[in-house]
């Protein structure tokens, strides 16, 4: 897929998972979506590299301050 903000994107993008999708978040938003969870740009960074993109773990976060 063509993105015309892709280079944009990816320059706040902070997912560390490597895919087609990343920087057109569009697309990785439907993904996340599609599988119950949330991209990674709803975490903080440390948090980001489990790969953990539940929206349990995102809640826990949450209600620990994190986010």
């Amino acid at each position: 897929m063509n993105c015309e903000n892709k280079k944009r994107n990816l320059s706040y993008c902070n997912c560390t998972y490597s895919c087609a999708k990343k920087g057109i978040c569009c697309e990785c938003i439907k993904y996340h979506r599609e599988m119950n969870q949330l991209p990674a740009c709803y975490f903080p960074n440390d948090a980001e590299k489990t790969y953990d993109r539940s929206i349990e773990y995102f809640i826990k976060l949450y209600e620990q301050g994190r986010i």
